[in-house]
């Protein structure tokens, strides 16, 4: 359940300016919080047109560029967010690689590409940012959640052998970004299952679709929403809560 949140909180969400990131947006500005957002192109229609819609759920939008695999953009972005807030309360870490990666063909420059954007940006971008992180007046502390997969937990897929490896490792950086920024900063993960199916290629095809969902005990996709609830839910509200993984799969994890 959401609680009142205290005004004036500052939440930076990478790769938020569409699908499951613009829905985490969403339900930061509802709880009344102030956004940086990363893109690629912070110029481009679709980050304007996600600024202007969360500007007119009354937050505050300050849209960044990040290349989230490159170190210099990674320090770029964290030298300007330091410039203009001395504080944040959240950190999300949504941006992410999801290419399939056949083993036929699997490259080492694939495997490099997934592991830098997926696992070793956001844990250099926590690293950058954990002055402005510790202080943070929000109760409990800042929060910092990751956006990971419930199939790294266990359930590997096949042809997804980089990205599966960046997002274990980023998961591996949670349970130790937990232990080396406590007590002032808790950091966690969500583990979604299909919340968003991809736009192409063959995860987007009917079939593809039915036979996965044949396998999950609710039988639905869940939603862009149900993440990033639960995202939101991590960095503000559970205050006694770090080094946890949340599933939210409809109990494809049982199956």
């Amino acid at each position: 359940m959401q609680t009142e949140q205290p005004a004036n909180i500052t939440a930076l969400i990478t790769g938020g300016t569409r699908r499951v990131g613009l829905a985490t947006a969403r339900a930061f500005a509802s709880a009344r919080a102030n956004l940086i957002l990363t893109t690629r192109d912070p110029r481009s229609d679709e980050a304007i047109r996600a600024k202007q819609e969360l500007e007119g759920l009354g937050a505050r939008i300050e849209l960044e560029r990040l290349d989230p695999g490159v170190p210099d953009s990674i320090a770029s972005l964290a030298a300007r967010v330091a410039g203009r807030h001395p504080s944040l309360d959240a950190l999300v870490h949504n941006a992410s690689n999801y290419d399939p990666s056949p083993l036929e063909t699997l490259t080492f420059s694939q495997m490099s590409d997934a592991m830098n954007v997926n696992a070793f940006g956001p844990a250099l971008l926590t690293q950058s940012l954990r002055r402005q992180l510790e202080a943070s007046g929000h109760p409990g502390g800042a929060g910092v959640v990751a956006m990971v997969d419930m199939h790294i937990l266990g359930r590997p897929r096949k042809d997804l052998l980089a990205y599966s490896m960046s997002k274990a490792a980023l998961a591996e950086a949670v349970r130790s970004l937990a232990r080396e920024f406590a007590p002032k900063v808790r950091v966690n993960a969500v583990a979604p299952g299909v919340v968003a199916w991809p736009e192409q290629g063959s995860e987007s095809g009917a079939s593809f679709q039915r036979e996965y969902l044949s396998r999950v005990p609710l039988e639905r996709a869940g939603t862009p929403v149900d993440a990033a609830e639960t995202v939101r839910w991590l960095a503000l509200d559970a205050r006694y809560t770090t080094g946890e993984i949340v599933r939210v799969d409809g109990g494809r994890w049982l199956a």
